[in-house]
């Protein structure tokens, strides 16, 4: 049986599409499965069509009848890993126990900076940060506090008017990284210990957690 990946997205779908990309490359050694949105208007789900993957939107407006009808989606799909990609909704407590440690974030900034905001990037620039980056981590019950998987930051000169599109470039780096880290079992969650342990990765290595920016 191959193995899956399921994308939860609400947005653009540029971290989605990337991901279909590495996928389809062989880089990520999984295929992305479907794509679960909660706005009809996403730009996912033009993306999804276009790589001919499935895509089902669900209305989020009554949560916990959204959340059942995912639910029975990822029981017929059956993924290895669940990944959010700019999905702007926050799952209850009994989502994530059916899939813990199964699910991953991303978030526009260097956590814990900014957790549980939707305007990270913007929060950035408007305090003076002089670095900033992203963060993917394992879903819990809180928001944007899970174990910190991976980050990858850059400098932010003052005046830079291209920050969002460098993020999103780590993003777009970082992203494909840790999810094949994790289906290699080179990236493995320790659920006794609550920490994220690396096999056959360099920690310190630039290339996984500083991406150079070109």
């Amino acid at each position: 049986m191959k193995t899956k990946i399921v994308v939860f997205a609400s947005g653009s779908g540029s971290n989605f599409e990337n991901i279909v990309i590495k996928a389809k490359e062989g880089y990520i050694p999984a295929e992305v499965s479907c794509l679960i949105s909660d706005k009809a208007s996403a730009g996912a789900i033009k993306r999804a069509i276009n790589h001919g993957i499935k895509s089902i939107v669900i209305n989020w407006r009554e949560k916990e009848i959204a959340e059942n009808k995912a639910l029975k989606i990822l029981e017929k799909e059956k993924p290895t890993l669940i990944v959010l990609a700019g999905f702007m909704r926050i799952l209850s407590p009994n989502f994530i126990s059916h899939w813990r440690w199964k699910i991953l974030n991303i978030h526009p900034s260097l956590l814990p900076a900014f957790e549980g905001t939707t305007n990270a990037i913007e929060l950035s620039i408007k305090k003076g940060l002089r670095i900033s980056g992203c963060t993917i981590h394992f879903v819990d019950e809180s928001v944007d506090g899970g174990p910190i998987i991976a980050q990858a930051a850059i400098p932010i000169a003052p005046n830079d008017e291209k920050i969002e599109e460098k993020i999103h470039y780590l993003e777009h780096k970082l992203y494909p990284m840790v999810i094949k880290g994790i289906l290699e079992k080179k990236i493995i969650f320790d659920e006794i210990g609550k920490k994220v342990i690396y096999k056959s990765v360099k920690i310190q290595s630039s290339e996984i957690f500083c991406p150079e920016i070109d």
